[in-house]
């Protein structure tokens, strides 16, 4: 194994230290900056998340707000809730937490929510400030994350040209956008690409958020190139389960000069940038400079 493992973990535990300072800082001006997050159902995987997003709030020095609501809620009783959060002084921040049962238009709810406190970055608005470099733009939090990881090991990323397996919303097409605001020749690929291995083997940097369990193979990397490993899957193996990333660790380990591992890798860094998006959205909100 010659490659670097870059720590998600600990690069995200030190970005929320110098987070909760400039927490501290903005209280000053007499307020504190609340994230609301609402939660659908049941669902283990979500519940889980939502505890975490909730005890780093607070950990940060931040106010949280938990919506629990029924599967059975309707579309209306959550568009009423969503109004209802745009309206509140306290709440900086809305996040919905995805996925959402199938009987609610989950698009339709994600745009309700208010741009300036859509922490998520999913808005149709702040998807077009990011294509157009308005710094006023709240940015999807994974691609943000994956960013800053590329950058604790090569803080200038001109002239790279990073491949991006995945055309999502939520990451590939916004990620494409951050890279291309580092300078990066980006190319996005996707199922239909053809030739996709050697398409790899062209990149400085690889990110892998196809959501196919170890994708990409060791003979599809470049000597020395950095890859971040966005996908997070759980797979049968050795007569338990185990998660696994969309790259192949081990074989990418012997080409690679960089790479996240999975777990520890991107997971840590999405929440601790949706903290930085709600306290942005706070001093956006109060008219301080932006962080």
């Amino acid at each position: 194994m010659s490659a670097r493992i870059i720590d998600g973990k600990a690069i995200a535990a030190g970005l929320r230290a110098e987070l909760k300072e400039k927490v501290e800082a903005f209280g000053k001006t007499g307020r504190t900056p609340g994230l609301a997050v609402v939660l659908v159902g049941n669902d283990p995987a979500s519940a889980v998340y939502v505890r975490a997003k909730a005890r780093q709030t607070v950990d940060a020095g931040m106010q949280s707000f938990e919506h629990r609501l029924p599967e059975v809620v309707s579309q209306d009783q959550l568009m009423r809730l969503v109004e209802t959060l745009n309206d509140d002084f306290a709440v900086d921040g809305i996040l919905v937490q995805l996925p959402l049962p199938p009987h609610i238009d989950a698009t339709a709810l994600l745009s309700a929510v208010d741009p300036a406190k859509d922490v998520d970055g999913f808005h149709p608005i702040n998807a077009g400030r990011l294509a157009t470099g308005d710094t006023r733009a709240l940015s999807p939090c994974t691609p943000l994350g994956c960013i800053h990881l590329l950058k604790s090991v090569e803080p200038d990323l001109t002239g790279a040209h990073a491949v991006v397996l995945g055309r999502s919303n939520i990451v590939g097409k916004p990620l494409a956008q951050l890279l291309l605001g580092e300078n990066c020749t980006v190319t996005i690929a996707h199922s239909r690409t053809r030739d996709i291995a050697d398409l790899c083997r062209t990149a400085d940097v690889v990110v892998a958020a196809a959501g196919q369990p170890e994708m990409v193979r060791g003979d599809w990397i470049k000597r020395g190139a950095l890859v971040i490993d966005v996908g997070i899957n759980r797979i049968a193996r050795d007569g338990g389960y185990r998660l696994v990333g969309d790259v192949a660790f081990d074989e990418v380990c012997d080409r690679a000069g960089a790479i996240t591992p999975v777990p520890g890798g991107v997971g840590p860094m999405t929440i601790a940038y949706l903290l930085q998006n709600t306290l942005k959205a706070a001093r956006q909100r109060s008219g301080a400079a932006a962080i």
